[in-house]
């Protein structure tokens, strides 16, 4: 039998089900399979089982007929990948292998399926919190999930893995906001928009740009912009061999902004996309800033957000429980102690009873 190649074995995964994940990244994200291909072995594996699990629920809930039962199929698939039998499914196998091995809590997945939910579900966004809600489910679990394979586990780490994946999702929606509103959904927070003079539900009817709209546009690019300053902290914070592949996926990402505000930020009439060679020059300027001392501040994590570091919390008190085993034995000066202390008690419960017993009856 073959020895495991060094991914493989640190993913936990078989090699013939890495090698389904790989093809599904490749036919998917292109900036997350760029940044990718710099990440150390041992976390680019698992990091691909991840993506294409991702990938897949987002497509069994988005493509099918019946999108209250693809979630309940999605949930029971869950369950079975956490109960350690997953589904005869690629994905679902290197996935499970993947939640065991580092120690992902079911919460974090259960949340992605809820963020998509609300997406079958048409849900609007009033305010920004709210809009922070939906892209913490979507994308900050991602962001979650892959600081836990790098080894990040403290509430600090995972508080800007968060940070930086709700980034991305408003970078997204920035980008798609003529995509979405054709397929009739709309993620712009609606209190910016009417705001601007906008109403939501006639724009939706008829989709144009305009001032008024680039204008939100520019607050959503603003909000992301702050949130991947605040994650590079985070990055700085990471072993060194997986700095640079997220340091490129944060650059590429908000590239997309920069790319946007270069075309009057007309996100409706075309779509945003960086090229290439900005990609490969992204990256290699990430190669650089990644091994950059940087300045560590207090930044407490996004409130929609905490709900997942208290579960990898809550996990790892567990874990830690469970590794603790039996309780020590007790030496032998306590034992001697303990039986002294119990001859005292019942010695004491004898004299009450006998005092008890000569009492006269009522």
């Amino acid at each position: 039998m073959p020895n495991p190649s060094h991914a493989e074995a640190a993913s936990g995964s078989r090699r013939d089900d890495l090698a389904d994940c790989e093809s599904l990244m490749r036919g998917g994200s292109k900036s997350f399979f760029a940044a990718s291909r710099i990440l150390p072995a041992r976390v680019r594996a698992p990091s691909i089982a991840l993506y294409a699990f991702c990938r897949l629920a987002d497509d069994a809930i988005d493509l099918a007929a019946n999108t209250a039962g693809a979630v309940d199929a999605l949930k029971h698939r869950l369950g079975r990948i956490y109960a350690g039998t997953p589904a005869d499914i690629a994905a679902d196998r290197a996935f499970a292998a993947v939640v065991r091995r580092h120690g992902i809590p079911s919460a974090l997945p259960l949340a992605l399926v809820e963020g998509f939910e609300w997406d079958t579900a048409g849900r609007r966004y009033e305010t920004l919190s709210a809009l922070y809600d939906y892209a913490a489910r979507v994308a900050g679990t991602v962001g979650a999930m892959m600081a836990l394979i790098m080894g990040a586990r403290s509430q600090e780490a995972l508080a800007r893995a968060c940070d930086l994946g709700v980034a991305m999702q408003l970078t997204n929606i920035a980008r798609d906001v003529g995509e979405d509103a054709r397929a009739g959904r709309l993620y712009l927070p609606l209190s910016w928009m009417r705001e601007a003079g906008i109403d939501p539900d006639a724009w939706l009817r008829a989709p144009v740009f305009c001032d008024a709209l680039a204008g939100v546009v520019a607050r959503l690019l603003e909000a992301a912009d702050l949130l991947y300053k605040r994650a590079e902290q985070g990055i700085g914070a990471l072993r060194h061999d997986c700095r640079p592949a997220i340091m490129g996926a944060r650059l590429v990402y908000a590239e997309i902004g920069r790319e946007l505000e270069r075309a009057r930020l007309d996100s409706v009439s075309r779509r945003a996309v960086v090229g290439g060679r900005r990609k490969i020059a992204l990256l290699v300027r990430a190669l650089a800033l990644a091994n950059l001392p940087r300045r560590q501040r207090d930044l407490a994590a996004l409130p929609e957000v905490q709900f997942m570091i208290d579960a990898v919390t809550a996990h790892d008190r567990r874990a830690q429980g469970e590794r603790a085993g039996p309780p020590p034995r007790r030496s032998l000066d306590d034992r001697i102690s303990w039986v002294i202390a119990l001859f005292m008690r019942l010695e004491e419960r004898d004299r009450n009873n006998a005092v008890y017993g000569r009492l006269p009856g009522p």
